[in-house]
């Protein structure tokens, strides 16, 4: 598959599909728009499963949704041509092969426009996804935007609660490029001019959460790299803003800059309804699509579809931190049940006292949103929760091992957060093994050992 389908939603549900059918999954029975397909996924989450997604037959709407598209470790790995273990590292690596763009004249979203009073965005199909969220909300929508003084582009996802036909409330939360770029065009009395992108791959959705990087680079050429090809774009709107030309759905529209509108809740990433927002408001002033567009959803709370991007993000860029001067740091993991970003593990060979202070102090510089950082020896899986928290009981004298830094700059959906400065106190905690003694030696069953026993088990039923 060459062009730009290689690059799009619909190629990445081709290749699932030839190389791995049973991780997609075609719901065709009549599904409700109002919690049936967020709640469906928490499901086959409770039942270990994480497979794409297709809703064939969602009640009043003739558009079909795609959703959990990110939420399988294996299936990004796949997209990006490696193995899952390698997934951090390739992913760190290919993000700094800035890779310049190519411009296209033709793209599938140039199909059908929609302008005027024919614009109605209660006619797309958007979830309503938890009971106590303030109305349905986009959640795969990736925003574009130009910065007012350089010029340079940015991409990234930002929720955006359905108001009316033509009206979307929208928080920038983040208070990273898009929200300063708002700031710069609201000091100059505009309204920023935006495109909204709905149905991309996942190799832009991991691209796109990348935070770390200079400011003359595009998020597109960061996405190129993953691809290790030019992004394809093609130029929307009357300002010619480039968009993936191989998405389903573009909405032009702008962000009105000195006017605001209450904002959710929301169901976040942290498992909680949030009330913060920065309360903006996006008026659409043209859908593009395709003509048998499906609708991308990203299923919210603290799902994988939601959080194991930004897992797979933190932790390349915390590895990228740690090993320009600890290069025994051997990885890190940052778990998707403790939200995603709150926590950070990682794995390295001590060879001397303080190694494990200096990487905690590292990975809580380098990304804002982790508070909880635990350093363990290489014998501990990383990848395994019951075997660090062991090590943290095992191995932490709690008045020597325990660090705790106040007043650090905190996420703003952090619950936690003061709810003014968004500041928090911080923690890491050395779980290596003591140094200058003798320590107990790890109970383990080798590999030879454990094959045997499997062996003996197959042949008895249990497998």
């Amino acid at each position: 598959m060459t062009g730009v389908d290689n690059q799009s939603l619909r190629g990445f549900i081709s290749q699932v599909e030839k190389t791995h059918p049973n991780e997609i999954l075609r719901i065709k029975e009549p599904v409700r728009t109002h919690l049936d397909m967020t709640s469906l996924v928490f499901e086959l989450e409770r039942l270990g499963r994480s497979p794409v997604v297709i809703y064939e037959n969602v009640e009043g709407r003739d558009m079909k949704v795609v959703t959990n598209v990110a939420g399988n470790r294996k299936l990004l790995a796949m997209a990006l041509g490696v193995g899952t273990n390698e997934l951090p590292t390739a992913f760190r690596e290919r993000c700094a092969r800035y890779t310049p763009v190519e411009v296209v004249d033709k793209a599938g979203w140039q199909e059908v426009t929609i302008e005027g009073d024919d614009i109605d965005l209660t006619k797309l199909p958007i979830p309503f996804h938890f009971e106590i969220d303030a109305a349905p909300y986009i959640t795969a929508g990736q925003i574009t935007a130009r910065d007012p003084e350089t010029g340079v582009d940015t991409t990234g996802f930002h929720r955006l609660m359905l108001k009316d036909k033509k009206r979307l409330g929208v928080s920038l939360h983040s208070r990273r490029r898009m929200w300063e770029f708002h700031r710069r065009a609201a000091a100059k009395g505009e309204n920023l001019k935006v495109a909204v992108t709905l149905g991309i791959h996942p190799l832009h959705y991991m691209g796109s959460m990348v935070y770390a990087y200079p400011p003359n680079v595009r998020k597109f050429e960061i996405i190129g790299g993953l691809f290790g090809e030019p992004y394809r774009v093609a130029r929307c709107g009357d300002q010619g803003l480039e968009v993936p030309a191989g998405a389903e759905i573009i909405i032009e529209g702008e962000i009105l800059a000195n006017e605001h509108e209450p904002e959710g809740p929301f169901g976040e990433f942290t498992g909680y309804a949030s009330f913060r927002s920065t309360q903006n408001i996006l008026v659409a002033k043209r859908i593009r699509m395709r003509r048998d567009a499906m609708f991308h959803s990203v299923v919210s709370g603290m799902s994988q579809d939601h959080i194991l991007v930004s897992c797979i993000t933190r932790e390349g860029e915390i590895l990228n931190a740690l090993r320009r001067n600890l290069p025994n740091v051997r990885a890190v993991h940052v778990p998707h049940n403790t939200c995603g970003a709150f926590m950070a593990f990682i794995s390295m060979k001590k060879t001397s006292p303080g190694e494990p202070q200096q990487a905690i102090m590292a990975a809580l510089g380098t990304e804002f949103y982790t508070k909880y950082v635990i350093v363990v020896d290489e014998d501990v899986d990383i990848f395994n929760l019951a075997d660090v928290m062991w090590a943290v009981a095992t191995r932490v004298q709690a008045e020597k091992d325990i660090h705790l830094i106040h007043g650090c700059k905190g996420a703003i959906l952090d619950p936690t957060s003061d709810p003014q400065t968004f500041t928090l106190t911080k923690m890491g905690i050395d779980a290596t093994k003591p140094d200058g003694r003798e320590f107990a030696e790890r109970l383990t069953i080798s590999s030879e050992q454990t094959e045997r026993v499997r062996s003996i088990l197959a042949r008895a039923g249990v497998s």
